[in-house]
């Protein structure tokens, strides 16, 4: 199972479309907050790894693209953790300066995300598949194309925002002015006055619709694993952005296959004589059926290792773990009389006195006679 893992843009305090210049703000704003040094809180080591974790995956570009697209399964060796993150940042002074200074603006307006399941088979699970989902979502009108007016209509600029859709306000500290800006509750959040709504959307600017979304599930992806899908959400209508889609991946169990980390576990059970003599099977990969070797006195639970057969990484179809296969040497619990004696006959050549030999004299004189026949 994968770990759940808090989103590294909400551990930051962040918008999914955040700059680079954002992304280093707000680290600073929350190293400071929660570093060990500064905060005597219990927690506040835990917390500032995750804060250094999410930064140093969302301030590094190729890491950034995996995780918008596969979350925390796109990086799960990218991540990191531990107290350092400071260099280059001007030192406590300039956190400070980040943290009390300038102006603050509330994160851009968002609709709801999304939350879907998908069951998928194990062999999907390690080469990828494409499975198309129906939504039912609010989508942007596109009749007003989400600003809520009927076409043609007038629309005039709201008086208290000047049209800009927030409002601030000043407050005074004993760190200097502090500047906070929120939503124009009286226009919330449109800058603008709608004197005739939209009919279609009755002045919502949104109207739900069903939907069908491709997904695609990347090559090695584990039960429980999230993936994300920006932008695929709930809108709400002209201004802000689209929420996001989050699809849960159930996998199916294999009868045959048992998943370790990116390794495939699988039992195989012999006879006790291929396992003496040793000799060839057929056994079962996820790329088909293949021929193992089974080496001359091969002990149960023996393990083989089949290497690249395993399951892909994610994000990495070129690399792939191994295949073991566990052997299993089956006794026989019920044997005829001549089988019998064919181990009885084994027992006296390895001169062991210590076995059962309760069976017809007969038998065994039948036997001997055949390999001496046998050997003219």
């Amino acid at each position: 199972m994968t770990t759940n893992k808090r989103d590294y843009y909400e551990i930051l305090g962040l918008s999914r479309d955040a700059n680079s210049e954002d992304i280093k703000k707000a680290f600073r704003q929350q190293a400071l907050k929660y570093h060990p040094d500064k905060n005597k809180d219990p927690d506040a080591s835990e917390r500032f790894k995750e804060v250094n974790e999410a930064y140093q995956v969302l301030s590094n570009p190729e890491k950034k693209s995996q995780y918008d697209q596969f979350g925390h399964a796109g990086v799960n060796n990218g991540g990191a953790s531990g107290f350092g993150g400071f260099e280059g940042f001007g030192g406590f002074g300039d956190i400070f300066d980040s943290f009390f200074g300038g102006t603050t603006s509330e994160r851009a307006n968002v609709g709801n995300d999304l939350e879907y399941q998908i069951k998928i088979s194990f062999k999907d699970a390690a080469f990828g598949v494409k499975k198309q989902i129906n939504l039912s979502r609010n989508e942007r009108c596109d009749t007003c194309n989400g600003n809520k007016a009927e076409p043609g209509s007038k629309i005039d600029e709201c008086s208290v925002c000047q049209g800009t859709g927030k409002v601030s306000r000043v407050q005074k500290t004993i760190f200097g002015q502090f500047q906070q800006v929120t939503s124009c509750s009286t226009c919330s959040g449109d800058g603008i006055k709608i004197n005739n709504k939209c009919k279609k959307c009755d002045g919502l600017g949104i109207k739900n619709n069903s939907r069908k979304i491709e997904v695609s599930v990347p090559a090695g992806i584990e039960d429980g694993t999230r993936l994300i899908i920006r932008g695929e959400g709930e809108s709400i209508g002209k201004q802000g952005r689209n929420g996001d889609l989050y699809v849960h991946i159930l996998v199916d169990e294999d009868e045959h296959f048992n998943r370790k980390g990116n390794d495939i576990i699988v039992l195989e059970e012999i006879s006790v004589i291929l396992a003496t003599l040793g000799g060839e099977i057929d056994i079962k990969t996820l790329d088909g059926n293949v021929k193992l070797k089974i080496k001359p006195g091969t002990q149960s639970d023996s393990i083989i290792r089949l290497p690249n057969l395993g399951i892909p990484f994610v994000g990495q179809s070129s690399r792939r773990g191994d295949q073991l296969v566990r052997i299993k040497v089956l006794i026989p619990t019920k044997i005829d009389d001549t089988q019998k004696a064919i181990f009885i006959h084994l027992a006296n050549y390895l001169k062991l006195d210590n076995v059962n030999k309760d069976v017809d004299e007969s038998i065994i004189r039948k036997f001997k006679d055949f390999f001496k026949s046998d050997n003219k």
